[in-house]
């Protein structure tokens, strides 16, 4: 079992930071290695070990990577309405069309499950560097690749002794250091209340990223176990004290990833080709989805959730590359990365040691660009399925063909998503109900498999053989029309039976992706010999000699697990104007138009004299946050709930390579427009009853 998480070590930062490395309140920092002295030198406020436990325990990983927060003793978890928003639209029907007319479950028999959704309460952390480093010692190539894969595999099962527990080995400064992570999984989760769309996403993509604002993201779910409302001692309590101007605040989530430690011939790679890559995938694939929700009302329902999705990625991955092609911010980080390898050739031993890394990355980044296209379009490391295969059919024929083959192999030697340790969310997953509409699902796949040869060639081997002598459009008729994989019995029925199952299937999607696996694995296994070995090891190495001549003095960039920062309530200045940290209810009414998306829902209309127009709706902070932080709870000094994260402004895209204080901001609902909209529009007593309880503290 891991050790308890190591809450008196809380880190003591040198009071002087090196050139190049954090500035004040940048960073999101582990809950173990929270820089307690910074916070006191500043704000005059030393968290207590009780008081990051119990908000560390208080919050959550909620379904594919948003975050958010036990708020009752039974399990009520507070998110947004778009990190929940696929749980909405699984229970949603052509009649029932919840996402739009939101959701309410005025008794516990009504919470209704969210096919797939998961719940994640870290519980423990245990430092495990020395043993990672042991075993890949000396080893380069596929033998690092293998050994590293190996020893974190082991590590894991070890720690996962039941389906209840998750444990993943993370990296912090790019193998400087690695913590093994345990998570209580909660694995029945019901939806409890969703407003409509109209309020949770009030401005629609116009307003996205921007401020001011007048959103009510949230939407609330229940953590089961056993069958019953689990038991969650930890939990945070609505804030009794008015949030105000310039309050500390305190943002606890799972920051996605950044990037603000990588090299620069990392980064160029990320400015040059990356991002420019995404942003062309996704307008192409936006355009696809508008013109087909033209195509009538349940064409236009099943697009839009991917929409959403389309266009706030295109918008998020536009405002990073627009921040790499900032010549100040390249050049900060061009400098700082200047700054270490002088330090590090100066000194014989570092040089002798680490001097190496950055041309060893570089190589690997070159060589890297020498297996695309075929490798983003036919393997797509990382991901469940290429850009082609947008279908969930084709996610579900890969992870039931490759499960096949790899639960058959020992744990160690096995793809990372099939170790042991990962089995048991995989398998939920998998086995989760899934509606699809089959109309949609041959257009998308009709589309991805265009893209695919536009992509590759026509006489690109892979396309040939995929496609044979069908069009795209044929051939995604075909492969939709003859598979059963979107019958949950099925997929259970191929999961459950393995190999023999798998190879005896006449499933048109399942045949497909037998004929393309090896394909994929070949291209799989260079990128990771050649490629992923080396950055990893080298990014050890890199993130060691900064440990040698800065210390651990900064955050580690973030990888997606759980983080904590801290800020003030404070607005900016926008074109030589103020911008205000605060707007209210009324403003909502104010921006209105009528028309989507300015159109408030007929429940806030029809109440709209009921209100108190002048309690806060939305704030912003500038607290360090990325991607994944959606659904973060907002806290104060005491710990007690004042908000809960659901945006950035247009200036915190940029902060996936670099931190800017005077414009990066965060954006959050106010806990007092939560509790007053529950009680007057909506009048979910319920909840009211739950949040309103006297706090386990």
């Amino acid at each position: 079992m891991v050790s308890r998480l190591l809450l008196g070590s809380l880190l003591l930062l040198a009071s002087v930071l090196p050139a190049g490395s954090a500035r004040a309140d940048e960073g999101m920092w582990p809950f173990n290695r929270l820089p307690a002295a910074q916070l006191q030198r500043k704000y005059g406020f030393t968290p207590s070990e009780e008081w990051v436990r119990h908000l560390q325990r208080s919050s959550v990983r909620v379904g594919g990577g948003c975050s958010g927060s036990f708020v009752s003793a039974s399990g009520l978890t507070l998110t947004n309405h778009h990190c929940a928003r696929d749980c909405i639209t699984r229970l949603s029907s052509a009649n029932s069309d919840y996402v739009q007319r939101g959701y309410y479950a005025k008794t516990g028999a009504e919470e209704r499950v969210c096919p797939g959704y998961e719940i994640h309460q870290l519980t423990e952390v245990r430092d495990v560097t020395a043993r990672v480093a042991q075993a890949t010692r000396g080893l380069d190539g596929d033998a690092f690749h293998t050994a590293f894969k190996a020893e974190s595999a082991r590590i894991e099962k070890e720690c996962a002794t039941s389906d209840d527990l998750r444990c993943d080995v993370i990296s912090l400064y790019h193998g400087g250091a690695y913590e093994l992570y345990q998570y209580r999984r909660y694995r029945d989760v019901r939806l409890v209340f969703a407003p409509e769309e109209a309020i949770a996403f009030f401005g629609g993509d116009p307003d996205n990223f921007n401020f001011p604002r007048y959103d009510l993201d949230l939407t609330f779910l229940r953590a089961y176990d056993s069958g019953k409302p689990a038991v969650t001692p930890d939990h945070l309590s609505m804030a009794k004290t008015p949030l105000q101007a310039n309050d500390l605040t305190f943002t606890s989530g799972n920051p996605a990833s950044t990037e603000r430690l990588k090299t620069i011939a990392e980064l160029e790679q990320v400015r040059d080709y990356d991002l420019i890559e995404i942003l062309l995938s996704l307008a192409r694939y936006r355009g696809f989805l508008i013109e087909y929700a033209k195509r009538g009302p349940e064409a236009a329902r099943f697009a839009e959730s991917d929409l959403f999705g389309v266009e706030n990625g295109f918008k998020a991955i536009r405002g990073e590359h627009r921040a790499l092609l900032r010549p100040e911010l390249f050049g900060q980080l061009e400098q700082s990365e200047r700054d270490l390898r002088a330090r590090v050739e100066r000194d014989p031993a570092l040089k002798k040691k680490y001097g190496g890394a950055w041309d060893a990355i570089a190589g690997a980044v070159a060589a890297r660009r020498g297996l695309e296209p075929a490798l983003s379009w036919i393997e797509a490391p990382g991901s469940a399925r290429p850009p082609w295969a947008r279908t969930p059919l084709m996610s579900w024929a890969r992870a039931l063909v490759r499960g096949a083959d790899e639960r058959l192999k020992p744990n160690e030697q096995r793809l990372e998503e099939y170790a042991d340790a990962r089995l048991p969310g995989l398998t939920q997953q998998l086995l989760a109900p899934r509606p699809l509409n089959r109309p949609f699902e041959i257009a998308k796949l009709a589309f991805g498999l265009s893209q695919l040869r536009e992509e590759l060639g026509a006489d690109h081997p892979f396309v040939k053989q995929v496609l044979g002598k069908a069009s795209p459009d044929e051939l995604a008729r075909e492969l939709v029309g003859g598979t059963k994989l979107d019958d949950v019995a099925e997929r259970k029925r191929l999961w459950e039976g393995g190999k023999a199952a798998i190879g005896a299937s006449k499933d048109r999607m399942i045949q497909l992706a037998l004929a393309i696996d090896a394909t994929g694995r070949e291209l799989r296994a260079r990128y990771q010999n050649e490629i992923e070995s080396v950055l990893t090891k080298n990014s050890e190495l890199v993130a060691q000699a900064r440990f040698a001549v800065y210390g651990q003095s900064a955050a580690p960039d973030a990888t997606g697990s759980p983080r904590i920062s801290f800020g003030t309530v404070r607005g900016w200045r926008e074109h030589g104007k103020l911008v205000s940290a605060f707007t209210n209810l009324g403003g909502a009414f104010e921006r209105a138009t009528g028309r989507f998306p300015f159109a408030l829902p007929q429940s806030w209309l029809d109440k709209q004299k009921q209100l108190n127009v002048a309690i806060p709706f939305n704030f912003v902070t500038d607290n360090d946050i990325i991607g994944g932080n959606s659904g973060s709870p907002v806290v104060n000094r005491q710990g007690e709930l004042v908000g809960l994260v659901f945006d950035g402004n247009i200036h915190s895209l940029g902060g996936t390579y670099g931190y800017d204080i005077s414009v990066n901001r965060m954006v959050a609902v106010d806990a007092r427009a939560i509790a007053h909209t529950l009680d007057v529009i909506y009048g979910a007593k319920r909840i009211e009853s739950e949040l309103s309880a006297a706090p386990p503290h």
